[in-house]
């Protein structure tokens, strides 16, 4: 993935219902809200390593179930190959109207496959 803070927040946007409330709270606490563990331990009166160890439990929870699943890694993949359909449906439509086929089979496909990478992107 592209960094730390990115494949952080792609776990909890995927798998951050699977967490314990307090694991979800503190975890939000310190990559969403950018909270320090000093103020997170501070805001429920427990030491800075007992936010910590919360952290990195829920961190190696997540972690483990994308290493298991690989829901985020083939998310990924889908949304490069959407992109892909999607480039190859403008380029046929650009040499339709270029070579001025008015091939109306041709032009309805193309946008078939747009309306279709449109939905998907939807989802």
């Amino acid at each position: 993935m592209k960094n730390q803070a990115y494949r952080m927040a792609m776990l909890f946007d995927f798998y951050g219902d699977l967490l314990t409330e307090r694991q979800r709270e503190f975890y939000d606490l310190y990559y969403n809200e950018d909270l320090s563990l000093a103020e997170i331990a501070e805001n429920y009166g427990i030491s800075r390593q007992g936010v910590r160890d919360v952290i990195v439990r829920a961190e190696a929870a997540m972690t483990e179930i994308e290493d298991k699943t690989h829901i985020i890694r083939r998310f990924q993949q889908s949304k490069a190959a959407i992109a892909a359909i999607d480039a190859a449906a403008d380029q046929l439509l650009r040499a339709v109207d270029k070579h001025s086929y008015n091939d109306v089979m041709l032009d309805g496909l193309a946008r078939a496959i747009k309306e279709n990478v449109a939905k998907l992107e939807q989802e």
